[in-house]
């Protein structure tokens, strides 16, 4: 697993993020063996810092930056080059990550639209890893190396910072975010490695939320305060005989969100259903717009119910990255 090379431009070789694997807490008896950070919920990037510029990277390996300008200081205040893994979030008035708040800013590209954002809905980048310093790949180095490094680093501004991490104590940290209603809990070997664009069983995601990425096959009309509008997705899950109906979701969008949302669908419209054999509910299928699956986010639900329906659906927002 070699380090970043320079490149043309004088950055370092890309890096994919590494990615944590749905779990639960490890057995009491390992849990010194981990470490425990709090789940951000928000958009993972990458971030590449040489000659006092920053570059942010999604996982997808699309430039960002330009997106999130308020985080470009990072870049001058390092005075060093270094890649860092991390995750912008917003925050809301208690200081909690909040998707339906990051919707505001994650799609913005036009640098107008973007400054006028920034205001009411500022970005914050969370830095939980450090992948490469002054010359030197840290990527075979032991996550407790990596992190020990980071807190010398102490990379904090006034739109950056690095959240705690703690050996031990996972059902202690777990108990804490759900009571604060945030999303969950990751918990890394103490021992692993950084294994990049891999998910690992080394990192585990513990989740007080349940949710699921989707696929969207359609949309229905909306009324009322939504009319010419979309009313809510048809939601489906790949599977190996096709795209499964899951239900739909009319819960959870911001204006601005399905000005977005209908805008990107428009462009994907398609003449027939693309879902398999479960069938569409026939007061959906009348009305529904068919679109290419091609467009992915993301559902937070109570529970799948016994017909593969998702109950109490709630829409968290696009996850182009995924």
């Amino acid at each position: 697993m070699g380090g970043p090379r320079g490149t043309e431009a004088g950055w370092p070789a890309l890096i994919r993020p590494m990615l944590a694997t749905p779990g639960v807490l490890p057995p009491p008896e390992q849990d010194q063996l981990w470490a425990y950070e709090v789940k951000w919920d928000g958009v993972r990037a990458v971030a590449y810092v040489e000659g006092g510029r920053l570059r942010l990277m999604s996982r997808s390996d699309r430039d960002i930056t330009r997106r999130y300008p308020e985080i470009a200081p990072l870049g001058p205040s390092l005075g060093r080059a270094v890649v860092l893994d991390g995750e912008i979030v917003a925050l809301d008035a208690d200081a909690r990550p909040s998707f339906s708040r990051l919707q505001h800013r994650m799609h913005v590209t036009d640098e107008t639209e973007v400054r006028r954002a920034m205001g009411p809905y500022p970005a914050v980048y969370m830095i939980f890893d450090l992948l490469y310093a002054d010359g030197r790949s840290m990527l075979d180095d032991p996550y407790v190396q990596r992190r020990t490094r980071l807190d010398a680093l102490d990379p904090t501004g006034p739109a950056w910072q690095t959240p705690p991490s703690w050996i031990g104590g996972g059902a202690d940290l777990v108990a804490a975010t759900e009571a604060q209603g945030m999303e969950g809990v990751i918990a890394k070997r103490t021992s692993s490695v950084y294994q990049p664009g891999r998910r690992s069983p080394a990192w585990l995601k513990i989740k007080n939320l349940r949710t699921v990425d989707v696929l969207i096959g359609g949309w229905n009309p909306g009324g009322g305060r939504r009319a010419g509008t979309i009313g809510s997705l048809l939601l489906g899950l790949p599977t190996p005989e096709g795209l499964a109906y899951v239900g739909n979701v009319g819960t959870g969008f911001t204006d601005a969100a399905l000005r977005d949302l209908q805008r990107r669908l428009e462009g994907l419209a398609a003449p027939t259903s693309p879902f398999d054999a479960v069938p569409v509910p026939r007061e959906f299928a009348r009305a529904a717009r068919w679109v290419r699956p091609e467009l992915g986010g993301e559902v937070a639900y109570a529970e799948l119910g016994g017909d593969g329906r998702l109950r109490h659906p709630r829409w968290r927002g696009l996850r182009p990255e995924r």
